[in-house]
C-alpha cells in the first residue's frame, strides 16, 4: 500500500518529517524516501528497507538535511519522492495509489511529447514519475494535480512540493485519508493521523474525497473542494490501519472491537477454553470476541518484533511465508489440552491460517476454531496494492470455487457471495475441511459494515462483493 507524511514549519523540520514517515512503516515494505526543501533547494534521500527499518537507514541523512518544508514517503513498489523539474517549477512528488492505465499514459506520453522514461529493475515504468509527467504536462501544477486525479484509473493520493509549500491531494474516491494536524510552528500533512500525535500536532482537517489543500507554515487553504462521493477501502480497518489512527471518524482498535464482538454474537453454539488473536491485527477483533462471549483470553502465539517486523517483509512470497512462520512463536503451556479459538483480520491465501492451526494441533491442541474478522474474500483489489497476488485464484476461496464449479466459476460468483446461500456455506465448508480447522466463520458483511459505522455507500467493499464506484 504505501504512506505518505509532509512538514510545513515555520522552523527546521527535518526531525518531525524523519519520525512521522517512520510511524508509516507498518503501511510499506519496500522504499522509503524524504525530502525537504531549504532556501528554495531540494534535497532528497531514498533508501531500500526491505531488510532493515526506515529509521535505521536515514539517520545519517537527518543529521544532513535542513529545511522548513518536507514531505516523504513508505512505499511498496517504486522509489520515491521524486524531483521534477517543470516549465512552471520544479517540484517534489510523493504518491500512494495503483495506476491501471499506466500503459495508456505512457503511449500518450511517449507519442505525444517523445518523452522517455526509466525503467526499473523490474521492467515496469515508476507510477510517480509517469503521474509527475501528467502534471508537468499541464499549464500550471494545480491544473496537473486536477487532471492527474481525473485521468488515472484506480487510485492516487500525492504530496507536492514546492518552494513555498505542500500541495495535499487525496484521490479521487478518498479511497486512502489525508489529514492536517496544527502544531506550534506549523502544519504536518499525514495519511495516519496519529503520526503526529506524539510530535506535537493535533488533528485540524481532514480531506475530502479529490480535495486539493495547499499547505504552509502560516495556515492551509482549499485549492479544490472536495467532491460527492466516497469509497473509503474498509481494509484500513480490518488490517492496514494501526491500531491508535482514526479515518473520518472511526478509529482503527475501536472497529476492530466491534468486529469480534460481532463475530461473538453470531457464534451461538460454540464450545472453546479460551478466545485469542492472531498478532497484531487480529488482537483487537479477539478481545471483543472475549468480551462479547465471556470466554478468557489468552496469548498461544507470540509474535517477535525485534527482527521481523512487518515494516520490512521482502517481496518474494516463498520467502514471506517463511518469514511470517518464524515471527510466531507458540506457547506449548497455554495451547496443551485446549480446545482454542483464533481470530485473524482475514484469511487470502489461506495458507499461512492452516499451517498455524497444524502448529497449534502439533503442540497439543484438542481444537482449533477459526474466525475471520471480515467476509471471504472474492476479488483482487484493482484500486490499491492490497495484495501481491499475481491472480484471483491465489485467494483461497475463490480456488475452492474453481474446484466446485469448474471453467464456469466466474458466472456464478455472485452465489457464493451471498452469505445466506448454500454455495456460500459450501465454500466456507470445504476450506475449512482443506485446512484441518475444527470449525471455520466468516464475519458477515453487513456486520463489517455496521462495525465501521459510515454509510454503506461511501465505503469501498470491492475486496467482497462487486461494487462500482457509484453503488
Amino acid at each position: 500500500m504505501g504512506g505518505l507524511f509532509g512538514v510545513a514549519s515555520k522552523k527546521d523540520c527535518v526531525n518531525d518529517l524523519f519520525f512521522g514517515i517512520d510511524y508509516h512503516s507498518h503501511l510499506g515494505t519496500h522504499r522509503g524516501g524524504m525530502a525537504v526543501c531549504q532556501n528554495g533547494h531540494f534535497d532528497k534521500a531514498i533508501h531500500n528497507i526491505e531488510n532493515a527499518p526506515f529509521r535505521t537507514k536515514f539517520e545519517e541523512d537527518v543529521r544532513d538535511m535542513e529545511g522548513n518544508l518536507g514531505i516523504g514517503s513508505i512505499s511498496d513498489s517504486e522509489p520515491q519522492p521524486l524531483i521534477v523539474r517543470a516549465h512552471f517549477g520544479n517540484f517534489v512528488l510523493a504518491t500512494v495509489g495503483r495506476v491501471n492505465n499506466a500503459e495508456e499514459i505512457l503511449y500518450k506520453n511517449l507519442k505525444n511529447r517523445r518523452s522517455h522514461f526509466m525503467e526499473m529493475s523490474t521492467g515496469d515504468v515508476n507510477s510517480t514519475e509517469l503521474v509527475a509527467s501528467v502534471i508537468a504536462a499541464q499549464e500550471t501544477l494545480l491544473e496537473g494535480i486536477k487532471t492527474a486525479q481525473q485521468l488515472i484509473e484506480g487510485s492516487m493520493t500525492m504530496l507536492i512540493m514546492t518552494t513555498q509549500g505542500i500541495y495535499a491531494a487525496r484521490d479521487k474516491m478518498g479511497r486512502t485519508p489525508l489529514v492536517i494536524g496544527q502544531g506550534e510552528d506549523g502544519y504536518a500533512v499525514s495519511m495516519e493521523n496519529f503520526a503526529y500525535q506524539n510530535l506535537g500536532y493535533n488533528d485540524i482537517y481532514e480531506l475530502g474525497p479529490q480535495e486539493i489543500v495547499f499547505v504552509t507554515p502560516e495556515g492551509f487553504e482549499t485549492q479544490e473542494p472536495a467532491g460527492s462521493q466516497m469509497k473509503i477501502c474498509a481494509f484500513l480497518w480490518t488490517y492496514y490501519g494501526y491500531p491508535t489512527a482514526s479515518y473520518e471518524g472511526k478509529n482503527v482498535e475501536a472497529v476492530r472491537y466491534r468486529c469480534g464482538e460481532a463475530l461473538a454474537k453470531r457464534d451461538k453454539t460454540i464450545e472453546a477454553d479460551c478466545v485469542s488473536g492472531v498478532p497484531d491485527s487480529g488482537i483487537a477483533h479477539a478481545l471483543g470476541y472475549s468480551h462479547a462471549s465471556g470466554l478468557p483470553y489468552t496469548r498461544p502465539l507470540v509474535k517477535y518484533t525485534p527482527t521481523w517486523p512487518r515494516s520490512f517483509m521482502p517481496s518474494r512470497q516463498n520467502v514471506r511465508q517463511k518469514i511470517a512462520q518464524m515471527k510466531l512463536v507458540s506457547i506449548p503451556d497455554i495451547i496443551k489440552g485446549k480446545k482454542l479459538l483464533l481470530v485473524d483480520d482475514s484469511i487470502v491465501r489461506g495458507t499461512q491460517t492452516k499451517k498455524m492451526a497444524d502448529f497449534l494441533v502439533k503442540d497439543g491442541a484438542r481444537e482449533v476454531h477459526i474466525r475471520a474478522a471480515c467476509p471471504p474474500i472474492m476479488f483482487g483489489c484493482p484500486y490499491l496494492n492490497f495484495s501481491r497476488s499475481t491472480s484471483e485464484y491465489d485467494l483461497i476461496s475463490r480456488r475452492i470455487i474453481k474446484e466446485i464449479e469448474g471453467e464456469h466459476d466466474r458466472e456464478r460468483l455472485d452465489d457464493y457471495v451471498d452469505d445466506r446461500s448454500e454455495a456460500h456455506r459450501e465454500m466456507v465448508r470445504r476450506i475449512c475441511e482443506r485446512s484441518n480447522f475444527t470449525s471455520l466463520a466468516y464475519l458477515k458483511l453487513d456486520d463489517l459494515v455496521e462495525a465501521i459505522g459510515l454509510d454503506p455507500s461511501r465505503v469501498c467493499l470491492q475486496c467482497w462483493c462487486r461494487q462500482k464506484d457509484n453503488d
